[in-house]
C-alpha cells in the first residue's frame, strides 16, 4: 500500500522521481546551464514585462516562483518557464480592456489573469484533459504565432522611435505610428536602430567571428546567445555617460530591489467574468506552445513528457506567478533551447535559474535605471521576428486547401482584428475543418486483388468483384456528423445494382460508433431488408464490437459479422466473378 501511494505521489510530483538519482555531475551541468539562461533571461524578462504593459520588475518576478514550481511538478528536463512574447501581448490585450496600463487596477488584473489561467490548467491536468489542446491544429498555431509576431514587432517600433503610439491590431498600430512620426526622438532612434542591428548581427555573425579567433563552437554559440546582455550594458552606459535621459530618451527608471513580494490577486466575480475568455485562450496557446517545445527537446534525448502532468506543472507555475507579483507564463522556445544546449539535465536547472534571478532582483536592479526602453524594444523585435514564418501558407496551399483556408483566415483576422479574435477564430476554424473532413469521410467500394487476400479501391487497382456482393470500406469513425452521409452513400450505391444480394460494410478504420451512427446503421439495415439485400459487417474492432453487443442491433442484423473481409467474400461469393479494371 505504501509503495502504491508513493508511486501515485511520484506521478503528480515528478521531483520525487528524478530527484532520487540526482548527483554531482547532473548538478554541475544544471548550474552551468542556469548561469547561461539567467544572463539571457534578465533583459528578456524586463522586455516582456514592457510588452505586457507592466512594470519591468514584474517580468523578473514572473521568472522566479513559477520556475521553481514547474521544477517540482513539470516533467520536461529542459523546458524553461517564464514570460514569453505571445502570452505577454495577449495579457496586454486582455487587461488593457479593463484598466489603464501602469495603474494598480491593471497590475491587479494581470495577477488575476495568471490565477485564472493557472487554475484552468491545473483542473485540466487533474482531470487529464490535455487532449483538448489537440483541437488547435499545428498549421493554425503556426499562422497565429507568425501574425502575432508581426503585431508584437510593430508594437515595439514606438519604443525604437521614442514616440507614444498604440493599437490592438496591425492596422491601428500602423496608423498610430504614422501619425506620430514627426515626434521621433533622434537619440532614441539611433539607440534603437543600433540595438536592432547589433542583435541581428550577434545572432548570425558573432558566433563565426568568435570561432575564427579560436573559440570552440559550443562556447561561441553560448556567448552569441548572450548578445542582449552586451546591448543592455553598452546602451545603459551610453545613456548614463552622455546624459541622454535629459534629451528625451526614455529609460526604465527606478526598479524596486528585493525578492518578489507576496501579492493577492482579485477574487471579484465580475473581474473573473471579464477575464475568463482571455484566460482560456492564454491557457490553450501557452500549453500548446510549451508542450511542443518540451516534446521536441525530450525526443532529442529519448526522454518523454506527460502532457497531463505538464498541465499541472504549468498551472502551478501560473498560480505561483499570481501570488508573487508576476503575470501569465509558459514554456519559452528560445530560452528552453539555450537551456538544453547548455547541458541542463534535470528541472533543477530551472530552480537554479530562479535563484540567479532572485539575486539579480536583490542586487542588480539599480544598475538598470538608465537602461533605454528602445533597447528592450529592440530585444523583443529581434526575438519575435524569428517566430515569423509565413511559408506555412504556401505549404498548406500545396497540401490541403482546407488547412490553407484555416491558416489564412487566422493570419488575416489576427492582423486585422487583434490577437484574441485571431486565436478564437483559429480554434473555431480548426474544429470546423475537423468536422468538415470527418463529416464526409473517405469511402471506397473495394474488390479483391488477384492472387491475394487483400481488398483495395476499385478505382485505383485492378481487382476482382462479385456482381451479387458489394463491399464499401469506411475510412473514418462513425458519429453524428457523418451518419447521414453514410446512409446516402449506401442508398446510392445499392440503387445502382438491382442484382445485389449482399452488402458488406468494411470497417478497418472505424474506432468508434456513436448513438447517431448506430441509428443510421439500423436504418440502413431496415432499408436493405426491404430491398431484399442482406447487411453484413467485416473487420469490426474489438472495442466497437463490445459496444454493439450491448445493444440489440446485432440481433436484428440481416447478415453476419465477419472477422476479415476475406472470410466475408469467401462465404458470400459465387461463380459469377467479373474483373473490374480501375484507373491507377
Amino acid at each position: 500500500m505504501a509503495k502504491l501511494r508513493l508511486s501515485h505521489l511520484r506521478r503528480f510530483i515528478p521531483l520525487l522521481d528524478w530527484g532520487r538519482s540526482y548527483g554531482w555531475n547532473a548538478a554541475t551541468n544544471d548550474l552551468v546551464a542556469a548561469v547561461i539562461v539567467t544572463i539571457m533571461l534578465i533583459p528578456q524578462s524586463l522586455a516582456y514585462a514592457l510588452l505586457a504593459g507592466l512594470p519591468p520588475q514584474m517580468g523578473i518576478y514572473a521568472s522566479i516562483a513559477p520556475i521553481i514550481l514547474y521544477a517540482i511538478f513539470g516533467t520536461s528536463r529542459a523546458l524553461a518557464v517564464g514570460p514569453v512574447a505571445v502570452v505577454s501581448l495577449m495579457t496586454a490585450a486582455a487587461v488593457g480592456k479593463i484598466a489603464e496600463p501602469g495603474s494598480a487596477d491593471y497590475m491587479m488584473a494581470a495577477l488575476t489573469l495568471a490565477l485564472l489561467s493557472g487554475g484552468l490548467l491545473l483542473l485540466l491536468g487533474l482531470f487529464r484533459l490535455g487532449f483538448l489542446a489537440n483541437f488547435l491544429s499545428h498549421p493554425v498555431i503556426a499562422g497565429f504565432i507568425s501574425a502575432t509576431g508581426i503585431i508584437i514587432a510593430a508594437s515595439q517600433i514606438k519604443h525604437i522611435l521614442g514616440i507614444d503610439a498604440s493599437g490592438h491590431n496591425l492596422w491601428e498600430l500602423v496608423l498610430s505610428i504614422a501619425g506620430k512620426l514627426p515626434e521621433t526622438n533622434p537619440f532614441t532612434l539611433v539607440i534603437g536602430v543600433a540595438a536592432v542591428g547589433f542583435l541581428f548581427w550577434a545572432r548570425r555573425g558573432l558566433k563565426p567571428l568568435l570561432m575564427r579567433i579560436g573559440l570552440k563552437p559550443r562556447p561561441a554559440d553560448l556567448i552569441a546567445k548572450a548578445g542582449p546582455v552586451a546591448a543592455v550594458a553598452l546602451s545603459t552606459l551610453a545613456v548614463w555617460g552622455l546624459s541622454l535621459a535629459e534629451r528625451g530618451v526614455q529609460v526604465v527608471g527606478s526598479v524596486p530591489q528585493g525578492l518578489p513580494p507576496l501579492t493577492m490577486p482579485s477574487f471579484s466575480l465580475s473581474l473573473w467574468g471579464d477575464l475568463a475568455a482571455a484566460a482560456i485562450l492564454i491557457s490553450v496557446i501557452g500549453f500548446v506552445e510549451s508542450v511542443s517545445v518540451a516534446q521536441t527537446l525530450a525526443a532529442r534525448r529519448r526522454q518523454r513528457i506527460d502532457p497531463d502532468q505538464e498541465l499541472i506543472g504549468l498551472g502551478a507555475a501560473n498560480i505561483g506567478a499570481a501570488f508573487s507579483g508576476g503575470y501569465p507564463v509558459t514554456g519559452g522556445f528560445a530560452r528552453s533551447v539555450v537551456n538544453f544546449d547548455a547541458g541542463a539535465e534535470t528541472p533543477a536547472a530551472g530552480a537554479y535559474t530562479a535563484v540567479g534571478l532572485a539575486i539579480a532582483a536583490m542586487f542588480l536592479t539599480p544598475l538598470i535605471f538608465f537602461l533605454p526602453k528602445a533597447v528592450l524594444g529592440a530585444t523583443i523585435v529581434v526575438a519575435v521576428l524569428s517566430l515569423v514564418d509565413f511559408t506555412i501558407i504556401k505549404k498548406a496551399w500545396g497540401y490541403s486547401k482546407a488547412d490553407f483556408a484555416a491558416v489564412t483566415a487566422t493570419v488575416i483576422i489576427t492582423l486585422g482584428l487583434g490577437v484574441e479574435l485571431g486565436v478564437t477564430a483559429g480554434v473555431l476554424i480548426s474544429i470546423l475543418v475537423h468536422l468538415y473532413r470527418t463529416s464526409r469521410p473517405h469511402m471506397a467500394v473495394v474488390g479483391r486483388v488477384p492472387g491475394t487476400e487483400h481488398f483495395r479501391n476499385i478505382l485505383r487497382h485492378k481487382v476482382i468483384t462479385e456482381p451479387r456482393v458489394l463491399t464499401l470500406r469506411v475510412d473514418e469513425s462513425l458519429y453524428f456528423a457523418n451518419a447521414r452521409y453514410l446512409e446516402d452513400i449506401v442508398s446510392d450505391l445499392v440503387s445502382r445494382q438491382p442484382e445485389l444480394e449482399h452488402f458488406i460494410l468494411m470497417c478497418p478504420a472505424v474506432n468508434a460508433i456513436d448513438m447517431s451512427a448506430l441509428e443510421s446503421l439500423e436504418a440502413v439495415n431496415h432499408r436493405l431488408q426491404d430491398m431484399g439485400v442482406s447487411f453484413h459487417l467485416s473487420e469490426i474492432k474489438g472495442p466497437v464490437m463490445d459496444r454493439l453487443e450491448r445493444t440489440d442491433f446485432l440481433t436484428h442484423l440481416t447478415g453476419r459479422v465477419f472477422l476479415s473481409q476475406h472470410l466475408a467474400a469467401k462465404a458470400l461469393g459465387s461463380n459469377g466473378i467479373a474483373d473490374r479494371n480501375g484507373s491507377d
